[in-house]
């Protein structure tokens, strides 16, 4: 399974697979009637409260990205059904930040892929 990262603002492509909104907040300036996504997965998103502390703020992210880590453990279950529910070969995570570099979909990315490898997650085909 390839996952990859896109700003919702990005111009959507046919290319991106399966498209899931990964913020917890609906993002400023889109109408949802003239977006594509096929899923709004705000409970994989941060924490209210995290994301709050966070602020996108680059000198916060390591600690961020360990306390983002922490609460995914807790949603390995609604990460196994979203996971299960793709037939496709391909998600595109949206989210709505500035930073490319410093969001949770980076974070998310990251995480998925790594339990895929060591087989926590079982892999769609």
């Amino acid at each position: 399974m390839e996952i990859e990262i896109k700003r919702i603002y990005d111009v959507y492509s046919a290319d991106d697979g399966m498209r899931v909104l990964v913020d917890r907040l609906w993002p400023r300036g889109i109408k949802k009637s003239e977006t594509i996504i096929d899923s709004w997965q705000k409970d994989l998103a941060p924490s209210t409260g995290l994301r709050k502390w966070f602020d996108h703020d680059p000198g916060k992210w390591n600690d961020f990205k360990n306390k983002y880590l922490t609460e995914l453990e807790d949603k390995k279950e609604k990460i196994n059904l979203l996971l299960r529910s793709c037939t496709v070969s391909k998600i595109t995570f949206l989210y709505a930040a500035k930073s490319r570099d410093y969001n949770q979909a980076v974070v998310l990315k990251e995480y998925i892929e790594k339990n895929i490898q060591e087989k926590k997650y079982r892999r769609v085909k």
